[in-house]
């Protein structure tokens, strides 16, 4: 039994609670940003898990217009409290630089992945139950339909077929290959 034996389970531990609780934050600023209904079911849930340490950071962090930067600081300063604490469990030391440009790019990996599984379940949901409402179908729309609208002013009307969500996915995808090698390799030679 290594050094790993328990280091393993206690990185796995750190590492699921802090990517809960940032999606969590990270969702709560997209659904806000987005203007998703505030008493949607969801977003109460979101808005009652994040709001204590949001409360005492806005104190301190102004919003920005629509953008609320006190969310922002948040999910970077956990962001990299967990990659930090990974990191020391593993032994490695990394510079406060690399470390930012390592945060930042897990986290514009998330925001990606929160937008690829959102048009994903959306276009899932649109074909198991057309036209009902439910709570997760109302923030999938909210959260998605920037995007979608703008991919549909792009293709062409396709007699009735949404290809949409298709051409988002791919976008999606594009967009996850072509910024997040650069940045991997920035935090590589600043470490």
């Amino acid at each position: 039994m290594g050094s790993t034996y328990m280091t393993d389970p206690i990185i796995f531990l750190i590492d699921t609670l802090f990517s809960l609780y940032i999606l969590a934050v990270l969702l709560r600023f997209l659904l806000q940003w987005c203007g998703a209904e505030y008493y949607n079911p969801i977003s109460q849930f979101l808005v009652k898990a994040t709001h204590p340490p949001l409360k005492i950071l806005r104190r301190f962090v102004p919003s920005i217009g629509k953008i609320d930067t006190s969310a922002l600081v948040l999910v970077l300063a956990l962001q990299m409290l967990a990659d930090f604490s990974i990191l020391l469990l593993k032994g490695v030391t990394i510079s406060i630089g690399a470390l930012t440009i390592l945060s930042i790019t897990q986290l514009i990996s998330l925001l990606i992945n929160v937008f690829v599984f959102a048009v994903f379940a959306r276009a899932i949901l649109s074909w198991l139950n057309p036209g009902t409402f439910s709570a997760a179908a109302s923030i999938l729309a909210t959260l998605t339909e920037p995007l979608l609208d703008i991919c549909r002013k792009v293709i062409p009307d396709m007699g009735g077929i949404d290809l949409s969500p298709l051409v988002a996915l791919l976008l999606l995808q594009l967009a996850k290959m072509v910024t997040l090698p650069p940045l991997h390799e920035l935090a590589g030679l600043i470490s």
